[in-house]
């Protein structure tokens, strides 16, 4: 026992003369290193021109669609069309039973072949046995007899049906053998040589468009990503019963493919440059908000020794958000100053970073 308590002093005083030692070689492993520059991405503030922007809802129609009618009744004979085929202008689209019309055209022509001959009998004969009165009775005929060819004829060719234009048969109306009467409709019909849009714009949107020859209009297909460009065609000059609007019809000025039919769904876009305004729109990323919720930026400045080096400074700015969601800025650094367009929120006021340039760099 007395060993052991003599041997304390000893291991205090090894203790005390190691410490510096270790104090040394901890302080050399724990000792902080200089903290890396961040990259940061960067973005040199530009105007540009307000545009005002709104999306409608449109269908599409037919520069035309009407409903084919025979001018005169009988049996529908012929009925060689599908529903939404296109067919040439001129093309056979319906046909009656000609028989009956072909008959009258025929007993017309009997009819003016007698008054005919009748009228040159009564001419040949001398004027003791005919008078004038029965001379001119027979010309009489003879004209009637020509105005009831004509009629025939003509009830003749309004028994057959031919596409107006270049037309697409929307639906058969009535079926082959049916019985119609004069104006019944037996087919509808479009024009699609112009593809139309129609939307119904607002009362005060429709007076700003119409002091303004600069609107644009495009439109968009569901499930395609192309865009279309519209011309303007025409509007109806009164407004809808419900909601003060116009309706206001445009024109594809190229050909959006096929199965673009009258009915189909569109989205319209009209834009209109306000050239006598601009404003400076910015990345919601290149914003930093303060704890009471004020917007901010990080403003670059580049060092003297090298420009992709530098110090940021937080800027207050005010902000709105356009129509489309984009962010403007109405109040804070102009036009050609740099902010960080990425990340700002992991940088600090007065912090040192670099320009970010590739990845990996």
């Amino acid at each position: 026992m007395t060993h052991l308590v003599s041997a304390r002093p000893a291991l205090l005083a090894l203790a005390l003369m190691l410490a510096p030692g270790l104090a040394l070689a901890q302080s050399e492993e724990t000792g902080a290193e200089p903290r890396a520059i961040r990259p940061a991405k960067m973005m040199t503030l530009t105007t540009g021109d307000v545009a005002l922007e709104r999306e409608f809802f449109g269908r599409v129609a037919a520069k035309e669609t009407v409903d084919l009618a025979f001018q005169v009744g009988g049996q529908i004979a012929e009925l060689p069309v599908s529903e939404g085929t296109t067919y040439p202008a001129g093309t056979l689209l319906a046909e009656l039973d000609l028989d009956p019309f072909e008959r009258s055209v025929r007993q017309a022509e009997v009819q003016l072949n007698k008054a005919e001959r009748d009228l040159q009998r009564l001419e040949n004969l001398s004027s003791a046995t005919v008078s004038e009165v029965q001379i001119e009775d027979a010309r009489t005929q003879r004209d009637l007899a020509r105005i009831e060819l004509e009629n025939a004829q003509e009830r003749l060719d309004d028994a057959t049906l031919e596409a107006p234009y270049d037309a697409l048969v929307v639906r058969r109306v009535a079926g082959l053998f049916s019985t119609v009467s004069a104006g019944q409709a037996v087919l509808r019909v479009s024009d699609m040589s112009e593809i139309r849009v129609n939307i119904d714009v607002p009362e005060i949107l429709f007076r700003r468009a119409q002091d303004r020859s600069d609107v644009e209009f495009t439109a968009t297909l569901p499930g395609r990503d192309q865009r279309f460009t519209l011309a303007p065609r025409e509007f109806e000059a009164e407004t809808a019963e419900v909601g003060q609007t116009y309706r206001t019809t445009l024109a594809f000025t190229e050909d959006p493919g096929d199965y673009v039919l009258p009915g189909s769904s569109v989205t319209v876009t009209a834009r209109a440059a306000m050239g006598d305004q601009s404003q400076i729109s910015i990345p919601e990323t290149a914003l930093v908000y303060t704890p009471d919720r004020t917007p901010t930026v990080m403003v670059f400045t580049p060092s003297e020794e090298d420009e992709n080096r530098g110090q940021v400074r937080q800027v207050t700015v005010e902000i709105e958000i356009a129509d489309d969601g984009t962010v403007v800025m109405t109040d804070g650094p102009e036009p050609g100053t740099e902010i960080v367009v990425a990340g700002a929120s992991m940088i600090e006021d007065g912090q040192t970073v670099r320009r970010f340039t590739a990845v990996g760099e």
